[in-house]
């Protein structure tokens, strides 16, 4: 055992990194104006269909994916959360990814998301963000290991991403595109802006891949 004052000798350790958490970030503004028109055409209809609530006040869409003007952002969502996952060592061949779920909520001043992840099949999630403000909230990925934050000793500085922190915030902005696993849990912290934060939240799954059929011979003419 060593004492405060004493400098043990000081080895090189080979450092084995297992069990990583990946968040992944990219700008991407050419999205916004199609994706910020028809998010705003959706919203329009929930404002005049639901009151706010005091303790949550936001208002979310319903499922976006289906719309046609937006057909470039959801390609290139799926294809990228495709190559993530290939990346990190699934085998997705002959699968492709679909969207579960793609909602955009607007929250007000003190909304905030609770801690939560996404199942049923479930394999990316990720953030759009549309609009945010000054002082919008934050998104918080929390550690998966039940058993770190436990017994968790405290940080040196928690301003700083180290293996220590068990939680790490990013500052939206618009324009900005997050991915990550379905099983990260993730949630924002209280709005504190007078204008709402937009984003669209989105869940990809994998299902087969549609077969490719080819034909030996031409196809008849019809006359």
């Amino acid at each position: 055992m060593c004492a405060a004052n004493e400098t043990p000798k000081q080895d090189t350790l080979n450092a084995n990194i297992y069990f990583p958490t990946m968040v992944y970030t990219i700008e991407k503004p050419e999205f916004l104006e199609a994706v910020g028109k028809i998010a705003e055409e959706a919203l329009v209809e929930v404002r005049k269909n639901t009151e706010l609530n005091e303790i949550y006040p936001v208002h979310m869409t319903g499922n976006l994916y289906d719309k046609p003007e937006i057909i470039p952002f959801q390609y290139y969502v799926g294809g990228t959360a495709l190559n993530i996952l290939n990346e990190q060592g699934y085998n997705t061949q002959g699968f492709d990814t679909y969207f579960s779920e793609m909602w955009c909520q607007e929250h007000f001043k003190h909304s905030a998301m609770e801690q939560h992840v996404h199942g049923a099949g479930s394999q990316i999630v990720g953030f759009y963000f549309l609009e945010a403000p000054e002082d919008c909230s934050r998104v918080l990925f929390h550690d998966p290991r039940a058993g770190k934050p436990l017994i968790s000793w405290a940080e040196t500085d928690m301003t700083q991403a180290t293996f220590a922190s068990n939680i790490i915030n990013f500052e939206p902005k618009a324009g900005l595109l997050m991915f990550t696993n379905a099983w990260l849990p993730h949630s924002f912290t209280r709005h504190g802006s007078d204008k709402p934060i937009k984003f669209i939240h989105f869940n990809l799954g994998l299902r087969p891949a549609a077969p490719v059929f080819s034909c030996a011979t031409p196809a008849a003419e019809v006359i």
